[in-house]
């Protein structure tokens, strides 16, 4: 769209697409011909957009449009009423010059602003974009939980977890308390405090209450090896750590190598054996003596609010800084109009907390209207989420693809188990295959609403809709987001073809943290390179096409084949290695490892099942290989890079 916008006395072309010369076209054919007549001299000009604007362009356009200056900047009052109160739609056969990929230009008068639309069959697709009021001062611990107690919900049951139920004043005390007791230690405004922790009241709290003080949580896989701790803890430069007493024994063994903790929280100390000591407290003694009243800190919109780690190509995971405001803008154009969240629903969430999927799935979503979120600690088995549903009668239910194959090969499941309290499942992580979407629709009478989202935009932003739903896609974007899908040029490809998809919303990333190339790698002013291969179709609809690199998405979470394929030359049978994605009797994908073995060794069953077991013990256990092919040779170019592309689909 290409947007003329009057504020005052100014008319400001806006460009918000690749200029192309056919686009060019466009622009000059409506001011030339519709604009240029009627409107007066001057020499201004102002350009604004997101996109380059070329050496030369505003010559070239006074020249084309047959204006006699340098620039363009018209009065308002020179516009003739008609043209303002009338829309005039220009069809395409009079716009000479311009090209089969424009249906049609339109100049329209909008509250006060004129806009020139060129409408085209490919290029930004973008929807209206509501206006979320935001103050400048704003803390989202204020926002997500503090406002639920002001609203008079104290008394309500904001989590449900493990057989009980903690109201709104319950959690809001403990996260008061966990905001002083890191005061206390010491902890200023902006540094990290990491929670390692499992879905439960402890989490909303700490989250909640670091926030609330001015420190920036950073919540942690919890099914990470303890390698990869070390990496984020000293990333980060985390001063506090806090983490559940079942996984404190994997903190124990890297202490040494954490650089910069200060203090270790333990949920449950005792409990698995530790004591305290001046840097190790139990965290229910920690936060009773810490006062129930804590004034929030203020923070800007803008301030750093949370972290959250995400995998990249190199196999180092990337801290996303995410600032106050992001919640609020997914809360407000996701959850609000696309799933109709409210106040009466009650959330359930096999994605944990610590994915960006499952943060909103069960924290700030339902404590962004007052619901109620039902945690679960233990791993998301597909039997166990059944019983879960059953027990606490969730109206929502987020999954991944993984986990509905799973619930759906769950011999009469629909008979052994009651799932009609669930109004709306949703599933993200990875792409649904259209037949699970089917059986799943079949079997339980509900929907699942597939959407895309990720760890650096922070939730969904294109899914599909309660009654518009296109099996097999990701749906079309959210209100609040735009999306831009381009060739390897960066050039905006016809609508129907296959390119990177860029987005654009304001809960994206700030930055990486401490990864300044590969932000502006991934980061172009507003928009953002997801790495994903999409299309779009005629209707709106985006199609899923794979991945732009060869990182693989494996039960919603991020693989990196680099880090599989030196877990398995780490075995003294393999001498070269190479993993790509493959699909499961499901169409879901999961790694294949091609493997070449060193001499004095032949391949068999037993030895894959050997290699399997053997990158397990050394990676988290959503990585390792479900198959293994022994091959004589990798291919490889010229210059010995392995060609995985080349495996794919054998």
């Amino acid at each position: 769209m290409v947007r003329l916008d009057i504020q005052a006395q100014d008319l400001c072309l806006m460009l918000l697409t690749p200029l192309t010369n056919e686009l060019l076209q466009a622009i000059c054919y409506v001011i030339h011909q519709y604009l240029a007549p009627v409107l007066g001299t001057s020499h201004h000009v102002i350009l604004a957009g997101v996109v380059h604007v070329p050496v030369g362009f505003v010559r070239y356009l006074a020249h084309r449009a047959s204006i006699q200056h340098q620039a363009i900047y018209w009065q308002l009052s020179n516009l003739p009423s008609h043209l303002k109160r009338n829309a005039p739609s220009i069809p395409i056969a009079e716009a000479k010059g311009l090209t089969a990929g424009y249906d049609k230009i339109q100049v329209t008068d909008f509250r006060n602003h004129l806009y020139i639309k060129v409408y085209q069959k490919r290029v930004c697709s973008m929807l209206t974009i509501p206006t979320i009021a935001i103050p400048d001062q704003f803390n989202a611990a204020t926002a997500f939980l503090d406002r639920n107690l002001e609203e008079g919900r104290s008394s309500k049951t904001a989590v449900y977890f493990e057989g009980n139920a903690y109201t709104y004043a319950r959690i809001g005390e403990l996260a008061n308390r966990v905001g002083n007791s890191l005061l206390d230690l010491g902890v200023d405004m902006e540094q990290r405090v990491a929670l390692l922790l499992l879905d439960s009241p402890q989490f909303a709290a700490s989250f909640f209450g670091a926030i609330k003080m001015g420190a920036v949580p950073i919540p942690l896989n919890t099914n990470l090896r303890p390698s990869d701790y070390v990496y984020m803890l000293n990333d980060s430069r985390a001063r506090v750590l806090l983490v559940h007493g079942a996984l404190w024994p994997q903190i124990l063994q890297i202490l040494s190598e954490l650089k910069y903790i200060r203090h270790i929280v333990v949920v449950g100390l005792e409990q698995v054996g530790g004591q305290e000591t001046a840097t190790l407290h139990d965290f229910d003694k920690w936060t009773q003596k810490a006062p129930v009243e804590l004034q929030a800190a203020e923070t800007s919109k803008d301030d750093s609010a949370f972290w959250l780690y995400s995998s990249g190509s190199t196999g180092f995971p990337k801290g996303c800084v995410h600032l106050q405001h992001d919640m609020t803008y997914c809360t407000e154009y996701y959850a609000k109009p696309i799933l109709g969240i409210h106040e009466g629903d009650i959330t359930f969430s096999a994605a944990k907390l610590f994915f960006a999927y499952g943060l909103g799935n069960n924290l700030y979503f339902p404590f962004g209207v007052g619901a109620s979120a039902v945690y679960y600690a233990g791993r998301p088995l597909p039997e166990d989420m059944f019983k879960v549903v059953q027990q606490y009668r969730p109206t929502i239910f987020f999954g991944v693809p993984t986990l509905y194959a799973g619930m759906l090969a769950l011999p009469d499941a629909e008979k052994r188990f009651d799932f009609t309290s669930v109004r709306v499942c949703v599933s993200a992580g990875e792409a649904l295959p259209a037949d699970i979407l089917r059986r799943w629709k079949e079997k339980f009478k509900v929907d699942i609403l597939d959407g895309i989202g990720s760890t650096e935009i922070l939730h969904i932003f294109i899914s599909n809709r309660i009654g518009e739903i296109r099996p097999g896609s990701s749906g079309k974007l959210v209100p609040g987001y735009e999306a831009l899908i381009t060739d390897e040029s960066g050039h905006a490809v016809k609508q129907g073809e296959i390119g990177n998809l860029l987005i654009r919303g304001d809960s994206t990333t700030a930055n990486y943290w401490n990864k300044h190339e590969k932000t502006k790698d991934v980061i172009n002013g507003h928009w953002i390179h997801t790495g994903d291969k999409y299309y779009e179709d005629a209707e709106g609809y985006f199609w899923y096409c794979g991945r732009s690199d060869d990182m693989l998405k494996v039960g919603g979470q991020w693989v990196s084949p680099v880090e599989v394929e030196a877990a398995l030359i780490a075995h003294p049978a393999v001498l070269e290695a190479a993993v790509v994605g493959d699909m499961d009797a499901d169409e879901l994908i999961k790694p294949k490892a091609y493997v070449v073995l060193n001499q004095d060794y032949e391949p068999s069953e037993a030895l894959a099942n050997e290699l399997k077991a053997f990158v397990k013990e050394r990676l988290a256990a959503f990585k390792y290989p479900r198959w293994i092919e022994f091959v004589p040779e990798l291919p490889k170019t010229a210059t010995g890079k392995i060609q995985r592309f080349k495996l794919r689909g054998n």
